[in-house]
């Protein structure tokens, strides 16, 4: 057998699983080192019968040995057995040769440390498991908790809000309430992406009517957006019915979380909202919305980074727009959930272009058929990657300081300021002094020092400081 072993095409006598050959009558003419080893029989392994090895599957007999193992190429897991008789789970394949010689060639690999492992993994899984339960149950805790008294402050705020006058106490008020507002946002956040994580969310379709629907979401931010100077347009495709059934609250949420966004990272320019239908199988029918906006935009090597939980594009992100990094991946699992998927695409400084699709139920009696041309993936695509408006292009040159159009922009909005300091309306003052800052980024450093003099005096409600501080502004514009 030796001889057999150096004529072999490769070597055997190193390889890692056990080796060893038999004959006809089960007696062992060859084991290789690992088998050796293994199986505890140092150099006396030959000359050994095949049935002290697996003990439970070979037989030894007269005429040599009975098995019902199945010889050829696939694994089968057996039970192998050392000198001493402890034993050891193994994974075999037992080949017997074609010629006279009914030579028998057993190919084995020691199982028990992968059993083992297999055994931790499992054991590691279920304490993570059970962690993850934890967890999810500590934070949905923890937010129950602080949403009694978060709601608390706000309901003694609005009432001294009825009966307060003093202007500045109100002001003072106002914050309160606001501050309130940012923190039960971040409570349901919280609340919603622990349940998401946990697997317990559950959404709850229902009929409803679309287009009041819509109207609501833009009533919620018509005046903010308006108010910050930018212009607001939604258009929705008359394809869709006017009754569809999914869960109203939640498509609401998604399409305030990213016109909420729009609006936070858009300073001049203008926010779009578009609807459309593409398709229809039986009592369903898909809804594609587009959110478009002019604002800071979107690097393409930064797109994977927008959906993952708790992240921001970077550090300076956070710091200049606050958030917590959750709402964008809370809208993709909750439009996963509907059946379709969100995408973001955009260009540094010129404008974001969101889009996701789901798919909502229709009654029996809508029946609005599809246009000939409608339901194509052209459609999407057009809409998704249209033309840019005069609009778009000329965005890059307002944000960067200096320019022509950035110069008339911040003189538009300086206008703003000071009217709305005439009026006392210091909180809209604040607006227009934070899009203001966003204008000057980059500007030299006397500006920017002229720019935080006058947020301060605006903070502080100055009015000569916020006076001096315009006229010092204008004259470096």
């Amino acid at each position: 057998m030796e001889e057999w072993s150096e004529n072999a095409s490769f070597p055997v006598e190193d390889a890692l699983e056990m080796i060893f050959v038999f004959d006809k009558t089960g007696t062992i003419s060859y084991a290789n080192a690992a088998a050796k080893k293994k199986l505890e029989y140092e150099d006396d392994l030959c000359g050994s019968h095949i049935s002290d090895i697996f003990l439970n599957d070979f037989r030894n007999t007269e005429s040599g040995f009975e098995t019902d193992y199945p010889f050829g190429h696939e694994q089968q897991n057996l039970v192998a057995y050392r000198k001493n008789r402890t034993c050891f789970p193994v994974e075999a394949r037992i080949i017997k040769s074609e010629d006279e010689s009914e030579t028998y060639i057993c190919m084995a690999n020691d199982t028990l440390e992968k059993e083992y492992l297999s055994r931790e993994i499992e054991h590691v899984k279920q304490e993570a498991e059970q962690a993850l339960k934890v967890k999810s149950e500590f934070v949905s805790n923890v937010t129950h908790e602080l949403r009694t008294p978060v709601n608390g402050v706000l309901g003694n705020v609005k009432e001294l809000l009825e009966v307060v006058t003093d202007e500045s106490t109100l002001k003072t008020l106002r914050l309160i309430e606001r501050c309130c507002g940012d923190m039960n946002k971040i409570i349901n956040n919280i609340l919603d992406f622990s349940k998401l994580e946990a697997g317990k969310f559950t959404l709850e379709p229902r009929s409803f009517n679309f287009r009041n629907m819509l109207d609501y979401v833009k009533a919620q931010h018509t005046a903010k957006i308006t108010e910050k100077g930018l212009r607001f347009f939604m258009t929705v495709s008359p394809q869709i019915p006017e009754h569809v059934i999914g869960d109203e609250l939640r498509i609401v949420q998604i399409l305030n979380n990213l016109l909420s966004n729009a609006l936070k990272f858009t300073t001049v320019g203008k926010i779009s909202l578009e609807v459309v239908r593409t398709a229809r199988v039986k009592d369903k029918i898909e809804l594609f919305f587009i959110v478009k906006d002019t604002g800071i935009g979107i690097d393409k090597s930064d797109k994977d980074k927008l959906f993952q939980s708790f992240s921001q594009l970077d550090a300076s992100i956070s710091r200049k727009y606050g958030g917590t990094g959750l709402g964008l991946n809370i809208c993709k699992q909750l439009v996963e959930l509907m059946g379709g998927k969100i995408e973001a695409e955009g260009k540094k400084n010129k404008g974001s272009t969101f889009s996701f699709s789901i798919w909502v139920g229709v009654s029996e009696d809508e029946n609005t058929p599809m246009q000939p041309d409608e339901g194509n993936a052209s459609i999407r695509q057009a809409m998704f990657t249209s033309a840019p408006t005069d609009d778009d292009e000329d965005t890059e040159d307002v944000i960067e300081y200096g320019t022509p159009e950035n110069r008339e922009i911040l003189k538009k909005n300086l206008s703003k300021l000071i009217l709305c300091v005439e009026m006392e309306n210091w909180e809209k003052a604040e607006m227009f002094m934070d899009t203001i800052r966003q204008l000057t980024q980059g500007a030299p450093r006397e500006v920017s020092r002229v720019v935080l003099k006058l947020k301060m005096a605006v903070q502080k409600e100055n009015y000569e400081k916020v006076n001096a501080g315009f006229e010092e502004l204008n004259t470096y514009l």
